[in-house]
């Protein structure tokens, strides 16, 4: 029952925007200035009927998710790094400082210059990924309970089971959350670069496109698709991350045995 509360709570809130929307198109008057619900989801569906628009998810998926991995690895290595070496703190930080204070547009058409237009958006994911992975596992690392790091140590604890009864139990849960605000910070980045180099089979190219063919409705059905890929992303991410802290019993942490 509870989970058919939510999803009457979702569809009711969807409906409400839907209606301001519809009520916003009347108002306007103009399909090529704000096309109503019914006719986005008409292109929608005439899209989906297209294996092209199905090329293009995949690519674009396949761009960003790398990005998106790519930052997260760079971030956690750079968070290790930065912890047990604290002079590499002091020549990373004014890049990590860089990254997060430039415009995204900056680092894309800087990225044109250097890279092929296909890798432009995987660069620009993994910049967003990179300053907030790096900021979760150092901040997750920094405030361990080093009482418990003591007692592994007079217990000649092997490094690998400091790894698996210490650190990972630490660090995945403020690395989870860091990941998820990454997705969409990702994913947005991701198909902004698509839209402003254009790579072929990409959603971003598509969002072009329509906007400078001034197809409208076009350009609404693919920023739907932009939006449910998005929130599948998340919600797939959530439901592995619950699986894999169930696993680790994360729920109910224990002092390891010795």
């Amino acid at each position: 029952m509870h989970i058919w509360k939510k999803i009457l709570k979702y569809a009711a809130v969807t409906l409400f925007w839907i209606g301001i929307w519809w009520g916003a198109s009347l108002l306007v008057g103009k399909e090529v200035l704000l096309p109503s619900p019914f006719a986005a989801g008409q292109k929608l569906l005439s899209l989906i009927r297209d294996s092209a628009f199905w090329m293009q998810c995949v690519w674009s998926l396949i761009r960003i998710t790398a990005g998106l991995f790519i930052g997260a690895v760079l971030g956690v290595l750079l968070a290790v790094l930065t912890v047990f070496l604290p002079g590499a703190r002091l020549l990373v930080a004014p890049l990590l400082t860089v990254i997060r204070s430039t415009p995204v547009a900056s680092f894309i058409v800087l990225a044109l210059v250097w890279i092929g237009r296909g890798q432009v958006p995987s660069f620009a994911a993994a910049l967003m990924v990179l300053p907030v992975i790096w900021n979760s596992v150092t901040t997750a690392i920094e405030s361990a309970d080093k009482g418990l790091l003591e007692m592994m140590q007079v217990f000649s604890f092997s490094p690998m089971k400091k790894l698996r009864a210490f650190y990972l139990p630490t660090v995945l849960p403020s690395f989870a959350s860091g990941f998820q605000t990454s997705l969409g910070l990702a994913w947005k980045a991701g198909v902004a670069a698509e839209v402003l180099c254009t790579p072929r089979s990409a959603i971003g190219t598509s969002l072009y496109e329509s906007k400078v063919y001034l197809e409208t409705a076009e350009l609404f059905a693919w920023t739907i698709t932009v939006i449910l890929l998005s929130l599948l992303l998340e919600n797939l991410f959530a439901f592995l991350c619950t699986k894999l802290k169930s696993s680790m019993g994360l729920q109910d942490r224990r002092t390891p045995d010795a």
